[in-house]
């Protein structure tokens, strides 16, 4: 079971858009936590902008599930292979597979609850893997990685608090564990621990510099936290190491924009709408681009 590490949700969306604050989000203390984009409590809402829907606030359905390349495994055998083999392709004939095995025990629980994440059962399946990770015999970086997906899936089903919980335990049954450490500071984000978050990425960071996602992440957190020049430093180094990243082209926006250089903010989500024009972050670039073009109040 060693070395097979679940898949974090921000593989590809990711990263910064589950803690986005786009500058179309509620103001401060009237939104509600859900999904990938949880409102910053340590943000302002800018001065004399217009209000603007809770667009950025629903659940992303384009996000990767947390099912991992190679699933983190509590059970051997044929049929446990069989029904994992089947979830990508193939997730109602695996979940029929996994209620229908007589004596699965906790593999055809895991096939189970994946493949209900993977039918866009998020809540189900989180509820069935955070049971599974707190009952299972195997051993303690297995559980920690079952937890991981629990986690995820509970992001995904809008549910931070409990994200959190299970993140959390992941992390205690494997504390160096640098995925788990990402989904944890994905999950602190959202509960507005944001000092967590950043000790969470400054461990991962340390033996990985350059890991974008988590550089991204920490600016995030700190930008939030309203240390500004730390948030530029992470995402100037993202940035000139991969200048199409356009997660991170989004979350320099924004930091651009709180610095007081509405220009450089419109050129990074100009950039962002043109890189990926149907993805979240291109959504919430236009919704941005669309904020700073409206202008203050009269």
């Amino acid at each position: 079971m060693d070395g097979m590490k679940p898949r974090v949700v921000l593989a590809a969306v990711a990263c910064c858009l589950a803690a986005h604050q786009s500058l179309a989000a509620p103001p401060l203390g009237r939104a509600q936590l859900v999904a990938l984009m949880p409102n910053p409590p340590h943000q302002a809402p800018v001065p004399d902008q217009k209000p603007a829907p809770d667009a950025e606030n629903a659940p992303d359905d384009s996000a990767p599930l947390p099912i991992p390349p190679v699933a983190p495994r509590i059970a051997e055998g044929d049929q446990y292979d069989r029904c994992m083999d089947m979830l990508a392709d193939d997730p109602a004939g695996a979940d029929a597979l996994a209620t229908s095995w007589k004596g699965g025990g906790e593999a055809a629980m895991q096939c189970h609850a994946l493949a209900q994440v993977e039918l866009g059962n998020p809540a189900s399946g989180a509820a069935l893997l955070t049971t599974l990770a707190a009952s299972s015999t195997a051993e303690a970086g297995a559980r920690a990685e079952v937890f991981g997906q629990a986690a995820q899936a509970w992001t995904m089903a809008g549910n931070t608090a409990q994200a959190y919980a299970t993140a959390t335990q992941a992390i205690t049954l494997s504390p160096d564990d640098p995925e788990l450490r990402v989904t944890h500071a994905i999950a602190a984000i959202a509960v507005r621990q944001d000092l967590e978050a950043i000790e969470d990425l400054g461990d991962v960071l340390a033996s990985d510099p350059k890991r974008a996602d988590a550089l991204t992440l920490r600016a995030t957190a700190y930008r939030r936290l309203n240390e500004l020049a730390q948030a530029q430093a992470d995402i100037t180094l993202v940035c000139a190491q991969d200048p199409d990243n356009a997660d991170a082209l989004l979350e320099r926006g924004i930091i651009r924009q709180r610095l007081g250089d509405p220009a450089g903010a419109r050129q990074d989500w100009e950039k962002v709408a043109d890189l990926a024009p149907d993805s979240s972050a291109g959504d919430l670039a236009q919704q941005d681009l669309a904020l700073l073009d409206a202008g203050p109040v009269q």
